[in-house]
C-alpha cells in the first residue's frame, strides 16, 4: 500500500482487509485459548485417574514439547513459504488443519476414547498447523496497512490476541466446567469464522519473491537475525525469559491441588495474565512508544520475572489473578517494543524468514517453557518450578543488558 498514510487510529479501522486479517486474529486466538484450557484440563484430568499430582502435571507439560516439535522442525521452511506463497492461502490451509484437530477433540469427548496418547497427538497435529501460521500471520498484517501506521497496527493486533486471551481461558473454563466437547464445540465454530475472515482479505497477498534456492533464502533470513543485534538481542531475550519463568503450565496444578478453585477459577487464572496485557494493549494502541524503547522493554521484563515469582509463592487466589495480570501486562510492554522494532527493520520480502525465527523462538520459549516446568515440577514441586523460574529469568533479564548493549540502548520506534 502507499506509504501516504492517514494518521489516525480511525484510519487504520477503515482499512477493511486489515478489519478482516483483524477479525481473523480475534477468532482464531478464542479458539485456540478454549482448546489450550480444555485439552490441559482434560490431559490433567485423564493423568489423575492413574498418576500423582506431580506426574499430571509433568503430561501437561508434555503438551506444550509436541506442540513444539512441529515448529522446531517446520519453522524456517514455514517461513520461506510466507515470503513466496500467498500469505492469505498459506493461512487458509492453516485454519483449515486447526478445525480438523479440534473436531478429533470433539470427537473424543463425545464417544468418550480421550487418551493422553490420544490427546498428545492432536497437540502434534494442531502445532503442525500452528508452525505455518505464525510466519503467514505475521508477514501478512504489515502488507495490509501504510507503514506510518504500523505500529498502530502492531498494537491493535496484539490487541485482539489479548482481548481473545481474556475472554477465551474464562470462556473456556466455564464451558469445561459442562464438558470438554462444549469446549471444543465453540471452538470449532471459532475456527470456522477465522476460515471465513481471512477468505474475505481482497488484496493479492504474494510477496515479491526473490530468486535464489529455498535453501539459499533461508540461509539469507537466519543470517539478517544473527548479523542484526537489536533483532537477534530482542527475539533471544524473550525466549530464555518465557522459557525460564513461564508458570502457565501450572496453572492446573495450582487451580486444583494449591488454591482449590476448580475449571472455574482455572479460566480466571488462565485470564489473568491477558486482563493485564489488554489493559496495556489499549494504552499503547492510544499512546504508542516512540522513545526509550530499549530500557521500556528490559523493565518488562525484570518485571514479568518478579510478578511470577509473587505467583509461585501464593496461596491466596485473588493475589494469584493479580500477579498474572501484573506478569501479563508487563510481558506485553516488552513484546509490543520486540515486535514493533523488528518489523521496522525487516523488509518486506524478508518478513516471513525473519517471523519464522522469532515464532521457532517464540516457540521454544512458549511450549519448551511448559516442557521444562512441567520437569521441574516432577522434582521441586509447582512451587518450586514456578519460583525458580522467576529467579532465573530476572537473572537472564540483566545478563542480556550487559551482552546486547544496542538493544539496552534502542530508542525510537521510528
Amino acid at each position: 500500500m502507499s506509504d501516504n498514510p492517514p494518521s489516525t487510529a480511525l484510519e487504520l479501522l477503515r482499512i477493511r482487509d486489515y478489519m478482516m486479517f483483524w477479525s481473523t486474529r480475534v477468532a482464531s486466538t478464542l479458539g485456540v485459548q478454549i482448546q489450550s484450557v480444555a485439552l490441559g484440563w482434560q490431559v490433567y484430568a485423564v493423568a489423575r485417574r492413574t498418576h500423582s499430582v506431580a506426574e499430571s502435571a509433568f503430561y501437561v507439560g508434555m503438551i506444550g514439547l509436541v506442540t513444539f516439535i512441529p515448529v522446531l522442525l517446520l519453522a524456517l521452511w514455514a517461513g520461506e513459504a510466507a515470503d513466496r506463497y500467498a500469505r492469505k492461502r498459506i493461512l487458509q490451509l492453516c485454519y483449515l488443519g486447526e478445525t480438523f484437530s479440534v473436531l478429533v477433540l470433539l470427537a473424543a469427548s463425545l464417544f468418550d476414547f480421550a487418551s493422553i496418547p490420544l490427546l498428545l497427538s492432536v497437540a502434534l497435529l494442531f502445532g503442525t498447523s500452528r508452525a505455518f501460521m505464525g510466519p503467514a500471520g505475521t508477514a501478512l498484517g504489515p502488507m495490509l496497512v501504510p507503514r506510518s501506521l504500523l505500529a498502530r497496527a502492531i498494537a491493535w493486533n496484539s490487541l485482539a490476541w489479548q482481548g481473545g486471551s481474556i475472554v477465551g481461558p474464562a470462556l473456556g473454563g466455564a464451558l469445561v466446567s459442562l464438558s470438554p466437547a462444549h469446549a471444543y464445540g465453540a471452538t470449532t465454530v471459532l475456527y470456522i469464522i477465522a476460515l471465513a475472515t481471512v477468505s474475505a482479505i481482497r488484496m493479492d497477498t504474494r510477496p515479491e519473491v526473490q530468486a535464489g534456492s529455498r535453501w539459499a533464502l533461508i540461509k539469507e533470513g537466519l543470517g539478517y537475525v544473527w548479523h542484526n543485534k537489536i533483532v537477534f538481542g530482542a527475539i533471544s531475550l524473550d525466549l530464555f525469559a518465557v522459557l525460564l519463568g513461564g508458570a502457565t503450565a501450572l496453572l492446573p496444578v495450582y487451580a486444583r491441588d494449591i488454591l482449590h478453585v476448580g475449571p472455574e477459577g482455572f479460566g480466571m487464572l488462565r485470564a489473568g495474565p491477558a486482563i493485564g496485557a489488554t489493559a496495556i494493549a489499549f494504552w499503547l494502541a492510544a499512546n504508542p512508544i516512540r522513545t526509550n524503547a530499549g530500557p521500556i522493554m528490559f523493565a518488562g521484563v525484570a518485571v514479568f520475572a518478579i510478578a511470577t515469582i509473587v505467583f509461585g509463592f501464593s496461596d491466596v487466589f485473588w493475589l494469584s489473578v493479580v500477579a498474572l495480570a501484573v506478569l501479563g501486562g508487563a510481558d506485553m510492554l516488552s513484546v509490543y517494543v520486540r515486535q514493533t522494532l523488528i518489523q521496522i527493520v525487516t523488509p518486506d520480502q524478508m518478513r516471513g524468514r525473519v517471523a519464522a525465527v522469532s515464532s521457532l523462538f517464540i516457540g521454544a520459549s512458549n511450549e519448551l517453557g511448559e516442557f521444562r516446568t512441567g520437569v521441574a515440577a516432577r522434582f521441586m514441586g509447582a512451587v518450586g518450578a514456578a519460583v525458580s523460574g522467576g529467579v532465573a529469568a530476572l537473572i537472564v533479564t540483566g545478563l542480556w543488558a550487559k551482552l546486547f548493549p544496542a538493544l539496552r540502548k534502542a530508542d525510537r520506534l521510528e
